[in-house]
C-alpha cells in the first residue's frame, strides 16, 4: 500500500501542528490569567469597568506589577491590624468600667459605656453598605463585649441587692436574645449568632446553681440545653451558628449524662434510681434528637452514646433491685436487649451505633470477669513449689492458691461468660437469619461470622473453665474438666484447619494451647493426676499432630502448627519419663537411661515421618531430651560414660537414613569418643593409651582403606575420630603427668602427624597435630615463661604488646592477605 505523503512526511506534519497548538493553548492560557487579574479587584470593590492596558495585552499575571498579590497582602495585614484595635478597645472598656475615670462614679461610667455601645452597635451598619466587612466584624465584636459590660454595670447600679449568679443568668439569657435579633438583623456579621450560642449555654446551669438545686436539677439544666443546641443545630441557619451548637450540645449533654451515671450507681434503692434513670433515658433521647440530620460518623456516635445511656438508665434501677455480685449480669442483660434496636425506625448510623453500643456492654462485662479467667489458668502456678504434695485441701481453689479469697462476687462469671458465647454461637448458626434481621441497620460480611464465631468459642471455653472454681469442685472434677475442654479444642481446632483454617480454627487452638498448659501445671499437684494429664494431653496432641498432617493443605501456618502439636508431644513424654523415675524413687543419674526412651520413640518416628513437615522437629526435640538425660547423668561419671554410649547408638542409628547422615555421623562419633573419656576418666585410668591406641590403630586402618576406595573422602571421616581418641585423653593426661616421658612421646608424636599432614596435604592430621603440638609445648614451656615473667620488669610485657600491635597494624594489608592464603590452603586439603 502506498501512502500519500510517506509515513515519515506525514509524521513530521503531525510533529509541526502539535507544537503549533501547543503555542496558542499557553497564548489563551496566559490571555486567560490576565483577564481573571483584571476582574478579580472589581468583584471585591464594585467601580466602573477599566480597559486593559493597550499596552501589555498579554502581561503575564506573575509579573511584579500584577495586583492579583496585592489584595491579599493587604487584606491580611488589614484584619490583623483590625483584630489588634479592636483587642485594645475591648481592654480600655473593661478597665474604664471595672476600676474608674477620674472621678466619674459607676453611674456616670454606665451612661457613657451604654453611648459608646450604641454607638458600636449602629457603626456596622453603615460600614457593611461601604463594604468594609472586616472593620465591621471587628466593631461589632466589640459591641457585644460593652454589652457584657453593660450587664455588669447595670447590675451594679440598678439591682446591687440582687444575687450575682441569678442576675448572671437573667443576663445570659437576655444577651443571648439580643444578640441572635441584632445577628439576625446584620445577616452580614457572622459572630453575634455564635455568641448568642454559647450565651444560652449558661442560663440554666447558673439559674440552678444560684437556687442551690440539687444535683439532678443540674443535669436536667445540662440536658434541656442540650436539647435547644440540638434543635439550634438542627434548624438555625449558618454554618457557625450550628458548629457553635453542636459542640455545646455535646458538652452539655455529657455533663448531664455523667451526672445522672454517678446518682444511678450510687442509688441504694430502685426508687432512689428511677430519677437518674429517666434522666439517662432523656439524655439517650437527645443524643437521637442530635443524629437526624448529622453526619454520619456523628450520628454513629449519637447512636452509640443514645445506647448506653439506655443501658446505664434502665440497668441502674434493676440493679439497685439485685444482689451486689449480679449487677454485671443487670448491665449485660440490658445491653443485650439493644440488639433489638435493628428493627427500630432509626436512621441507619444511629442504629449502627446503638449495636455499638451493645457490643461495648458486652465488652466491658466479658473484661469485668477476666479476672477469674486469669486467676483459673495462672493460678496453679502457685502450686508449683509442692509438686505431688496429694490432692490439695479445699479442692480446686486450693489447687490455685486461692482458698482464701472471697468468691461470692465472682459466682456470676460463668454466666457473664456463657450467656453472650450462647447467643454468638447461635449467631454464627444462622448467620443468614441474623443478616436479614440486621439488614435495615448493618450488612455484615462474611468476615464478621468468623469473628462472632471465635468470640463464641473463647466465651464459651472461658466460661466452662471458671465454672468449677466457682462451684469449687473437686480437685480431680475440675482436672477432669480442664482435660475434656482441651480435647474438645483440639479436634475442633483439626477439623478447622483440614478445611482451611478459619478464625474459629485459630481461636480452638489458642484456648487449647492455653488450657493444655493450666491443666499440665494443675495436674502437678498429685502424682496420678501427673500421669492422667500428661498421658491424656500426649495422646491428644499426638492424635493432633497426626489429624492435622492428614488433611492439611500445603499452607505454611498449618505445617508449623503440625510440628509444634508434635514436639508438645514429644515434650509430655519427656514428663512422663521423668514421672516414672521420681515414682521408683531413682536417683536422678539413675533416671537418665529412662529418659533416653524418648529419643529413641523420636528416632523411631522421625523415620517414619520421612520427609513430613513434623519429621525435623520431632527429631530435635527428641534431641533436647537426650541433652536431658546427659545433664541428668552428670553426678556419676559411669552413668554419664553409659548414657552418652547410648546417645551415640541413637545417633548412629539416625545416621542410617541418608538425609540424616552428614549431620548424625559425626555427633555418633563425637558421642562414642567422648563417652569412652569419660569411661577411662571415671575408672581412674592413668595410662589411657592402653585402652585408647587399640581403638586408634583399626580405626587408621579402615581410614586408609577408605582413602583408597574413595580418594575424594574428607581426612576428617577417615582418620579424624581414630586419631581424636588417643591425641585428647592422652593431652589430658600429660597435663597432670608430673614425668616428663608421656610429653615428649605426645609431642613427638604430634609433630610427626602434623608433618605428615603438611607433606600429604591432609587437613585432619595437620590440625589435630599441630592443636596438641602446640598445647603440649604450651604445657612444658608454662613453669619457664612463668619464671621469665617474674624476673623481666612489669614495663616490658606491656611495651612488647604494643610494639606487637604496631607490626601487626603497620603490615595489617600483608597479614591479612596471609590469612586468605592460609584459609585457602587449608581449604584446597582433604
Amino acid at each position: 500500500m502506498t501512502h500519500v505523503p510517506s509515513p515519515a512526511e506525514e509524521l513530521a506534519l503531525l510533529d509541526r501542528e502539535l507544537v503549533r497548538l501547543d503555542a496558542r493553548r499557553m497564548q489563551l492560557l496566559t490571555r486567560r490569567a490576565w483577564l481573571l487579574s483584571v476582574l478579580q479587584p472589581q468583584a471585591a470593590v464594585p467601580a466602573a469597568p477599566t480597559a486593559p492596558p493597550a499596552a501589555a495585552p498579554f502581561a503575564p499575571p506573575s509579573s511584579p506589577s500584577s495586583p492579583t498579590a496585592a489584595p491579599a497582602a493587604r487584606r491580611s495585614a488589614q484584619n490583623v491590624l483590625l483584630t489588634l484595635g479592636g483587642l485594645l478597645l475591648t481592654i480600655a472598656a473593661i478597665a474604664f468600667t471595672l476600676v474608674s475615670w477620674g472621678h466619674m462614679g459607676i453611674g456616670g461610667r454606665s451612661a457613657v459605656l451604654a453611648l459608646v455601645t450604641v454607638v458600636a452597635l449602629a457603626a456596622p451598619a453603615g460600614l457593611l453598605r461601604r463594604g468594609l466587612s472586616s472593620t465591621a466584624e471587628a466593631l461589632g465584636a466589640l459591641a457585644l463585649v460593652l454589652m457584657v459590660l453593660d450587664a455588669y454595670a447595670l447590675h451594679r447600679v440598678a439591682a446591687p441587692d440582687a444575687g450575682g449568679l441569678g442576675f448572671a443568668a437573667a443576663a445570659s439569657a437576655a444577651l443571648a436574645v439580643l444578640w441572635a435579633v441584632y445577628g439576625l438583623a446584620l445577616a452580614r456579621l457572622r459572630l453575634p449568632r455564635p455568641a448568642a450560642v454559647v450565651s444560652v449555654q449558661f442560663t440554666l446551669v447558673l439559674w440552678a446553681w444560684s437556687a442551690d438545686a440539687q444535683a439532678s436539677v443540674f443535669g436536667w439544666a445540662l440536658l434541656l440545653t442540650a436539647a435547644l443546641d440540638c434543635v439550634i443545630a438542627l434548624w438555625g441557619r449558618g454554618v457557625g451558628v450550628r458548629t457553635t451548637a453542636a459542640v455545646g450540645g455535646c458538652v452539655s449533654g455529657l455533663a448531664g449524662s455523667l451526672v445522672a451515671l454517678v446518682q444511678s450507681v450510687t442509688a441504694g434503692t430502685p426508687v432512689a434510681a428511677v430519677a437518674p434513670g429517666v434522666l439517662l433515658l432523656t439524655a439517650a433521647a437527645v443524643a437521637l434528637l442530635g443524629t437526624w440530620r448529622a453526619p454520619t460518623r456523628f450520628a454513629v456516635a449519637g447512636g452509640l452514646i443514645a445506647g448506653l445511656a439506655v443501658v446505664a438508665g434502665a440497668g441502674g434501677v434493676l440493679r439497685a433491685g439485685a444482689p451486689a455480685d449480679w449487677t454485671v449480669p443487670v448491665y449485660l442483660l440490658c445491653g443485650l436487649l439493644l440488639l433489638a434496636s435493628v428493627r427500630a425506625p432509626l436512621r441507619r448510623p444511629a442504629g449502627q451505633g446503638v449495636l455499638w453500643a451493645s457490643l461495648v456492654v458486652v465488652a466491658g462485662s466479658v473484661l469485668a470477669a477476666a479476672p477469674a479467667v486469669g486467676v483459673t489458668l495462672v493460678g496453679p502456678v502457685s502450686r508449683l513449689s509442692a509438686v505431688w504434695a496429694g490432692a490439695p485441701e479445699g479442692g480446686v481453689r486450693g489447687a490455685l492458691g486461692m482458698a482464701g479469697m472471697e468468691w461470692s462476687q465472682l459466682s456470676t462469671v460463668p454466666v457473664v461468660l456463657l450467656v453472650p458465647a450462647v447467643l454468638a454461637g447461635a449467631a454464627y448458626r444462622r448467620w443468614a437469619w441474623c443478616t436479614r434481621m440486621a439488614g435495615p441497620v448493618a450488612a455484615p460480611g462474611e468476615a464478621w461470622r468468623s469473628v462472632v464465631g471465635a468470640s463464641a468459642l473463647v466465651l464459651g471455653w472461658a466460661g466452662l473453665l471458671v465454672l468449677p472454681v466457682v462451684l469449687d469442685a473437686a480437685y480431680a472434677a475440675a482436672v477432669a474438666v480442664q482435660s475434656v475442654l482441651v480435647a474438645a479444642l483440639l479436634a475442633l481446632a483439626v477439623r478447622g484447619l483440614r478445611r482451611g483454617a478459619d478464625p474459629v480454627a485459630w481461636a480452638a487452638l489458642v484456648c487449647g494451647a492455653a488450657g493444655a498448659v493450666s491443666v499440665a501445671v494443675l495436674s502437678l499437684a498429685a502424682e496420678s493426676a501427673t500421669y492422667a494429664v500428661f498421658g491424656t494431653l500426649l495422646v491428644l496432641f499426638g492424635a493432633a499432630a497426626a489429624g492435622t498432617r492428614a488433611g492439611s493443605s500445603a499452607a505454611r501456618a498449618t505445617r508449623v502448627v503440625q510440628a509444634v502439636q508434635a514436639c508438645v508431644a514429644v515434650v509430655c513424654a519427656m514428663v512422663l519419663a521423668g514421672a516414672v523415675g521420681a515414682s521408683l524413687e531413682l536417683a536422678t543419674y539413675r533416671t537418665a537411661p529412662v529418659m533416653l526412651v524418648v529419643p529413641a520413640a523420636t528416632v523411631l518416628i522421625g523415620a517414619r515421618l520421612r520427609g513430613g513437615p513434623s519429621a525435623l522437629p520431632v527429631e530435635l526435640t527428641g534431641a533436647v531430651a537426650g541433652a536431658v538425660a546427659v545433664a541428668m547423668a552428670v553426678p556419676d561419671g559411669r552413668f554419664l560414660a553409659l548414657v552418652l554410649a547410648l546417645c551415640g547408638v541413637l545417633a548412629a542409628g539416625t545416621a542410617v537414613r541418608a538425609e540424616r547422615r552428614p549431620v548424625a555421623g559425626y555427633v555418633a562419633v563425637a558421642l562414642f569418643v567422648l563417652a569412652t573419656w569419660v569411661r577411662l576418666s571415671a575408672s581412674d585410668v592413668s595410662a589411657p593409651e592402653a585402652y585408647t591406641l587399640p581403638v586408634t590403630v583399626p580405626a587408621l586402618a579402615i581410614g586408609v582403606l577408605r582413602r583408597r576406595r574413595d580418594p575424594a573422602a574428607s581426612s576428617w571421616t577417615a582418620y579424624g575420630a581414630g586419631l581424636a581418641a588417643t591425641l585428647v585423653p592422652s593431652l589430658f593426661a600429660a597435663w597432670v603427668d608430673p614425668s616428663w616421658v608421656r610429653p615428649l612421646l605426645l609431642g613427638v608424636a604430634a609433630l610427626v602427624l602434623t608433618l605428615a599432614g603438611a607433606r600429604l596435604r591432609l587437613q585432619a592430621l595437620l590440625l589435630l597435630g599441630g592443636a596438641v603440638l602446640a598445647l603440649d609445648a604450651l604445657h612444658e614451656l608454662a613453669p619457664y615463661v612463668v619464671q621469665v615473667a617474674g624476673v623481666l620488669p612489669r614495663w616490658l610485657p606491656p611495651a612488647l604488646a604494643g610494639a606487637l600491635l604496631l607490626v601487626v597494624g603497620a603490615t595489617y594489608e600483608q597479614r591479612l592477605r596471609d590469612a586468605r592464603r592460609l584459609k585457602d590452603a587449608l581449604r584446597r586439603m582433604r
